[in-house]
């Protein structure tokens, strides 16, 4: 024992000094390089998130796809456009042809740089010119909306190479995030995709219902839920931050299919008048964003009013039962439940305010208003077959409603059938004139409400849940 006391002494007078300041130089490298790692694992975060839909490569939810790329234009807060990727455009030919000059110096996230030929939108029966330092968009008809539709973000297609020999196809975008891998499950259907920034890693995962999006979260599957549509349990729990946010331009609508013989624009006033319409939200009075600058508040509100709604079917009682199927989603059920309750209930008023009406005559026809209404859940509700359906409707970013509420357009599902309104959507996008359009869709929006073909409820609140 003496003997390792004489060495280790001898050693340390020796040695020493050049021992003590090795500790001190590897304490101080090491305090060094674990505050750089830990800065540069908190500056690349990877976030797990989880969105709901069947979605493929070519056909991203719009979340990502704005995070990857960009548009020739962006979508302003009223519903107009403004330029982006390009500087300026230029309505020609009477609004037949649109010229977008493309901003200078613009480069896809793989480092090459943007040109117009690199400029392809998905436009049907729409001629695309390119040369040099702009594109030119030759339209069929004039079509005041077209800025618009350019917002969509562009693409170009590439390859992902994995284990430098496997290779498979991916999108490259103008944005500092770019796809970095993805997994897909049958029929081209993403399971997820991956997606990497300069101080931020994401991987999506998709799930076909919010249920399963939920389950996945409490499996710790993932640890974003940014767009959820209904109330759930894990927004009480304390690991978790919500946050609600109303969507201005997402409504809930009772819509009618007028192809219905029983829906006669009698029996839908009346139905206006009957429904509670903001179950406590934010109150829709039509079909355009309140943000929009063709918004208009003075359209008929149909305010609830079960004495109105009673006056309003008494006036031409039907001559068949008022049996109608509610088709909804499960997004939906509380409300359905509550539209049913108080249509019976009206009917019920109905039918016993006919009994005493001297002006009816035939009091067989008093037991047609007692309303029966059943209710048919589905998570995808056929828009082909349906006699009333409670579903949420995206406004487009444009008042234009051609698409919706023409009578010529397939789109158009519920059949609805009005020669002034086809009128006004047709002068509505054929002029660029802003004071022109704003008057046209107001007076748009007053007759729709006239001859109503939905009964508007309330704007829809998305949640975004993420653990603390």
């Amino acid at each position: 024992m003496r003997k390792v006391y004489w060495y280790f002494t001898a050693y340390f007078k020796k040695y020493g000094l050049i021992f003590l300041i090795s500790i001190i130089s590897a304490l101080i490298l090491f305090s060094f390089f674990i505050s750089s790692i830990l800065t540069k694992i908190d500056q690349n975060k990877h976030l797990y998130i989880g969105l709901i839909g069947a979605y493929t490569l070519n056909n991203l939810p719009e979340t990502l796809q704005f995070k990857l790329s960009k548009g020739l234009t962006k979508i302003a807060p009223d519903g107009s456009a403004k330029p982006l990727l390009a500087k300026r455009w230029l309505v020609e030919q009477e609004g037949l042809s649109y010229r977008f000059v493309l901003k200078d110096n613009i480069v896809w996230n793989d480092g090459k740089t943007v040109t117009p030929s690199d400029i392809k939108y998905p436009l049907n029966k729409v001629e695309t010119i390119v040369t040099n330092h702009d594109i030119v968009f030759k339209l069929p008809a004039p079509f005041s909306p077209f800025p618009t539709k350019l917002a969509q973000p562009i693409f170009r297609r590439g390859s992902l190479t994995k284990f430098k020999f496997f290779k498979k196809p991916t999108l490259i975008g103008i944005s500092p995030f770019k796809i970095t891998d993805y997994v897909e499950r049958g029929h081209h259907l993403l399971r997820q995709i991956t997606i990497k920034g300069v101080h931020e890693t994401d991987t999506y995962k998709f799930y076909l219902t919010e249920d399963e999006a939920v389950q996945a979260f409490k499996a710790g599957k993932v640890n974003i839920l940014p767009d959820l549509a209904k109330v759930h349990d894990i927004f009480h729990w304390s690991t978790v931050k919500l946050t609600d946010t109303l969507q201005p331009n997402e409504y809930l609508a009772l819509f009618f299919n007028l192809d219905d013989p029983l829906l006669v624009k009698n029996v839908r006033k009346s139905f206006s008048y009957a429904i509670e319409k903001d179950f406590g939200r934010a109150r829709a009075l039509g079909p355009i964003s309140p943000n929009s600058w063709a918004y208009f508040a003075g359209v008929k509100h149909y305010d609830k009013n079960v004495a109105k709604a009673v006056k309003q079917l008494l006036a031409e009682p039907p001559h068949q039962p008022l049996k109608f199927t509610l088709t909804t989603t499960t997004l939906f059920v509380d409300r359905a439940n509550k539209i049913k309750a108080d249509l019976e209930n009206m009917g019920q008023q109905a039918s016993q305010a006919c009994q005493k009406d001297k002006k009816i005559k035939d009091k067989a026809l008093c037991a047609n208003l007692k309303i029966n209404i059943q209710l048919h859940i589905s998570n995808f509700p056929d828009k082909q077959n349906f006699q009333m359906l409670l579903i949420g409707q995206i406004s487009p970013f444009d008042p234009d409603q051609y698409d919706l509420w023409h009578s010529g357009e397939p789109t158009n599902f519920t059949n609805y059938k009005n020669i002034r309104i086809d009128s006004l959507l047709e002068k509505g996008r054929q002029t660029d004139d802003r004071k022109e359009r704003t008057k046209i869709y107001q007076e748009f929006q007053q007759f729709l409400l006239e001859d109503p073909p939905a009964v508007f409820l309330h704007y829809l609140t998305r949640y975004r849940v993420e653990r603390k």
